[in-house]
């Protein structure tokens, strides 16, 4: 299977319209997230155009489409997003597999922030800048200064993030990012800025939850320049390509998302923001002068 994807879009109240004047999102009003590559109950990926036009990916696709280090995984491992962040999202943390599988039924999430877009002086919030007790960090929240304990990133263009379960962060307002994760919806709010929706309503918190999986420890920013490897897990291991590239796996799909440019895999068009799913065992061309991103999982 070799298909062009259309994504599912969400609208929250921190988005902005990039994503639709830069990456060809066709929705209305703010697009906070494009779910590129989604077999979630929450926002599937819709294929775009041959056999299977208009179905969703997740009832097409197989274990075998998924290849054979997709095995360990009950259900489809990633999630790849593409994020326009106008504002600054809330703060927040996700539980490990081990706490999320006890207590929420599903799995955590570890993720990676590449970085496509930020203006200047836009930063992360990006674990403690300290180590702290429980009883400092329940007093931060409490006390709505939590952001004073935490790493205050400054980020460009082209730089990368892994974030573990566990690491207390927060994207920032005028960051556009390409977003790879576990296949989970789960977020625990720490803190919203105080926030309301148009109705009046402050967004939920969860703080308890939030206390329980938190990492406490200072956390050391990473170096994050990185070459053609952004970043590896078991869940998934993610490439920035430029050029034209020959791609495709034995043992795993192979999701690519142009960033910058045009490319043609075999009679499909791709521009900036369109994502292309291929089979385990499908080998591709991308044939372009631009640059893009893969992901796939390795052993």
């Amino acid at each position: 299977m070799k298909v062009k994807l259309k994504p599912a879009l969400k609208s929250y109240l921190w988005g902005g319209t990039k994503l639709k004047t830069e990456y060809g999102k066709d929705g209305d009003g703010i697009i906070s997230e494009a779910w590129e590559l989604s077999f979630h109950k929450d926002g599937p990926s819709v294929i775009d155009g041959g056999e299977y036009d208009g179905k969703e990916l997740k009832d097409v696709a197989t274990k075998d489409d998924f290849g054979e280090n997709c095995n360990d995984f009950p259900f489809f491992p990633v999630l790849i997003k593409l994020i326009d962040a106008k504002k600054p999202l809330s703060i927040q943390v996700h539980p490990s597999d081990d706490y999320a599988l006890k207590n929420e039924g599903q799995f955590g999430k570890t993720e990676m922030w590449h970085i496509l877009d930020a203006e200047d002086g836009a930063f992360l919030y990006l674990g403690l800048n300290r180590s702290v007790t429980k009883e400092e960090f329940a007093a931060a929240i409490e006390n709505k200064t939590v952001c004073d304990i935490l790493n205050k990133v400054p980020v460009k263009k082209g730089e990368t993030y892994f974030i573990e379960s566990g690491t207390i962060h927060a994207i920032g307002a005028g960051i556009t990012l390409y977003e790879v994760q576990q296949n989970s919806s789960l977020t625990y709010r720490v803190y919203d800025f105080d926030r309301t929706d148009a109705f009046g309503n402050k967004r939920e918190l969860h703080v308890e939850k939030a206390k329980a999986v938190a990492n406490l420890k200072k956390y050391s920013v990473p170096d994050p320049e990185r070459d053609e490897l952004l970043g590896k897990c078991k869940y998934f291991a993610t490439y920035r390509l430029k050029g034209t590239k020959e791609i495709g796996k034995e043992d795993s799909f192979v999701c690519a998302t142009v960033i910058n440019g045009e490319y043609k895999a075999g009679d499909v068009s791709l521009k900036k923001g369109d994502t292309f799913f291929m089979s385990a065992g499908e080998k591709e061309t991308l044939l372009g002068d631009g640059e893009f991103i893969i992901s796939c999982v390795e052993k």
